[in-house]
């Protein structure tokens, strides 16, 4: 390699710098956490948190900036797409990450557990820059990179404060089950390197090269891949992982889970599927993967869900019937009009970590943590469960909230998808899902029914705890009801 070959990458790097600012703040502000961590935690007790807030907050800042800026889709040799798609995606993910570092000072678990908590946002940092990274990614190379980076940092965190035998073996099934997928995903990359020659999936060597592919070695390929971005999106078959380790970790880790990794994965999921010609086999194939992955999915996860009376496993197959949905967004998205499937992730992020910020306070003051316990309890803490119901009946997808909207948007598209195409398979879509929103009906209002209709069977005892997380579970509450009075709000910002 020559010194002026050395210069011009390093030049070509440089000059990317100003549309990876989000990023290069994240990094500095992860080697800071470190040091925070080790020299002035003992002297300032929420130096590591104030440093971790601030870093976020600017990060976030600097990526809703840069909406009103020109494309950037050529940084890092092409491995990265810094559009309109890409930069919502990481406004979105600074939104969860930030609630989620409040949500983790405020629960009494990380606050009396002896490891505290200053390397828990190192990795939440770390976390935070493999999740941009993976909502703009263009390379197979950077996918693999970023999906790992999240992958590790969530190992971590689900067995961060592993202290019973229960979250010990929700930490280990996670290694173990991500390690395969990973494993696997790898070697399905290798195959698709093998016939094309290039790692960007969105140049056109890259797209001639899987048309001109046998049909059975592209379908083993893309399935093989399809196992990695699974695993981050837990839907159907590659679920298995997540009622045991969003029951096990604590629960701040299992809002955060829930909704950050989503988000990025249905952007890489949507970005893949779209940079391939619409009539190419390769887009007909992954096309394939999806639907049926979607129907088995809602169908999956809000049957399950029936069963649950433990509040997070409960929520954790609901999280599963709500990743069929946002892959019925991604077919129903089509390549530069990204709105509704935005829409949809903003709100299901939104209500998320409402739902699971209403569960853990719940918990700390009770001990309740199954429906069943919650019998009697909404006369005495009012606030908090009429918040819960709200957000309940958002996920139910029920007016006047934003989740009725944005399961009618999505519907409204796929119906549109259907009539532009004359696809089956989008009908079944409807159906499924029109299907399995009813059957959601049965194990939301279990909360309402136990917490207002029903007597306790002996008094419960309510510890006294302030805490600032109802304060914000109650402004997630209304800014989930002024969507859905006002959606155009956001709609027109997207």
């Amino acid at each position: 390699m020559t010194i002026d070959n050395i210069s011009y990458k390093l030049d070509h790097i440089l000059s990317g710098l100003p549309a990876l600012l989000p990023e290069v703040v994240l990094a500095v502000t992860f080697l800071a956490s470190i040091g925070t961590g080790l020299f002035l935690d003992r002297r300032w007790r929420q130096g590591t948190l104030s440093i971790t807030l601030g870093g976020i907050a600017l990060a976030g800042i600097f990526s809703a900036l840069q909406l009103a800026q020109p494309v950037a889709n050529d940084l890092l040799f092409g491995m990265l797409d810094a559009d309109g798609f890409g930069r919502y995606t990481r406004v979105l993910v600074a939104v969860v990450c930030l609630l989620f570092a409040l949500f983790v000072h405020a629960n009494p678990d990380f606050a009396s557990h002896r490891k505290k908590t200053a390397d828990f946002y190192s990795i939440l940092l770390a976390m935070h820059i493999g999740l941009n990274l993976m909502g703009m990614a263009t390379s197979w190379l950077m996918v693999f990179v970023s999906i790992e980076m999240v992958s590790i940092g969530s190992y971590l965190m689900v067995g961060y404060l592993a202290k019973e035998a229960r979250q010990t073996e929700a930490a280990m099934k996670y290694v173990l089950f991500g390690s395969v997928c990973s494993a696997v995903m790898l070697y399905g990359l290798s195959f698709l390197y093998g016939f094309t020659g290039d790692l960007d999936f969105t140049s056109e060597p890259h797209a001639r090269g899987l048309s001109a592919t046998a049909p059975l070695l592209l379908a083993t390929a893309l399935l093989l891949v399809f196992t990695g971005i699974g695993f981050k999106l837990s839907f159907v078959p590659f679920h298995f992982w997540t009622p045991d380790v969003y029951q096990g970790a604590p629960t701040p880790v299992t809002a955060f889970l829930s909704t950050a990794p989503k988000i990025a994965g249905v952007a890489l999921l949507a970005r893949i599927l779209y940079a391939w010609p619409v009539g190419s086999i390769a887009y007909q194939y992954l096309q394939t993967l999806i639907l049926v992955s979607a129907i088995a999915t809602m169908l999956l996860g809000n049957l399950a869900a029936l069963r649950q009376t433990d509040v997070k496993r409960m929520m954790a197959y609901s999280s599963i019937g709500h990743t069929g949905f946002l892959m019925m967004a991604v077919l129903a998205y089509s390549a530069g009009e990204y709105a509704v499937l935005l829409f949809y992730l903003s709100v299901y992020s939104l209500m998320n970590m409402g739902v699971f910020m209403f569960a853990a306070f719940i918990e700390s003051r009770t001990g309740a943590a199954d429906v069943n316990e919650y019998r009697g309890l909404g006369p005495v803490m009012p606030i908090t469960f009429v918040g819960f119901v709200l957000l309940m009946i958002s996920l139910t997808g029920i007016p006047p909230t934003s989740g009725f909207v944005a399961k009618l948007l999505v519907f409204t598209a796929v119906f549109g998808n259907w009539q532009l195409t004359g696809n089956p398979g989008m009908i079944a879509l409807l159906i499924v899902g029109a299907l399995t929103t009813v059957i959601s009906l049965f194990y939301y209002f279990k909360i309402p029914l136990n917490a207002f209709l029903r007597k306790p069977e002996e008094p419960m005892e309510t510890k006294p705890l302030r805490s600032y997380i109802v304060l914000m579970a109650t402004l997630i509450t209304l800014s989930v009801l002024l969507l859905g009075i006002f959606p155009g709000w956001l709609m027109n910002l997207l």
